[in-house]
């Protein structure tokens, strides 16, 4: 299992049965296709499709049907579309259970980057904004570090902020960690690592619970 899928197979696990979600672009996207047996997530895309499913097969891709990174979806039963609109009306409206968003950086505090590095290029940052202000619930799917290898879980974020204090869970290749107004909580790591090693790769102190689990 690589690490891109361990993250979204742990992600889908947080996921409760009727919730509407909202998948940001990238890693979040491959979530659809992980949702435990029995629990029915209704995914929510910001260009206007609620009710959709995971990817298509080869070969019965349909180019209308696109996510709000433009990756071919498929449609459920009870599929509905509407405009821009309405959409970002069920996310100011406070209708929508969860976000899963990938970042660049999380602060301690629980502050987002997600949208530029300084310097590069970009088309902007899209509804993240809003999404993360107005879903019940911000989870974060990233590699715990950047390729160098330095950490993304820091004390403050360096980047451009996406929105303050708004996470509330974040979900790594080698770790799930609790954000709170206390701070930062370990409660669970990957098979293959050590509390050691995610403390090493995490800039803030960590709190690590008695009854730490492995996924």
């Amino acid at each position: 299992m690589d690490k891109r899928e361990r993250i979204a197979r742990r992600v889908a696990k947080e996921l409760q049965d009727g919730d509407f979600v909202n998948l940001g672009i990238g890693l979040p996207t491959l979530v659809a296709n992980y949702i435990p047996e029995g629990v029915r997530v209704i995914f929510h895309t910001e260009n206007g499709m609620l009710g959709y499913g995971p990817y298509p097969w080869e070969g019965q891709e349909d180019a209308d049907l696109i996510n709000a990174g433009k990756e071919t979806i498929t449609e459920l039963p009870g599929c509905s579309y509407f405009d821009s609109a309405s959409s970002f009306g069920l996310v100011r409206g406070g209708h929508i259970d969860a976000t899963i968003l990938g970042a660049l950086q999380v602060a301690a505090n629980g502050d987002l980057a997600n949208w530029i590095v300084p310097g590069k290029m970009v088309k902007g940052m899209g509804g993240a904004m809003d999404i993360v202000n107005g879903a019940k619930k911000v989870i974060i799917a990233m590699e715990h570090a950047t390729k160098e290898g330095a950490p993304k879980i820091v004390n403050s974020c360096a980047f451009p902020l996406t929105g303050k204090g708004v996470v509330d869970l974040i979900v790594t290749d080698l770790a799930v960690i609790e954000v709170s107004d206390s701070g930062l909580t370990l409660r669970e790591i990957a098979e293959d690592t050590s509390p050691e090693e995610v403390r090493r790769l995490t800039e803030p102190i960590l709190e690590v619970v008695s009854d730490l689990k492995r996924f």
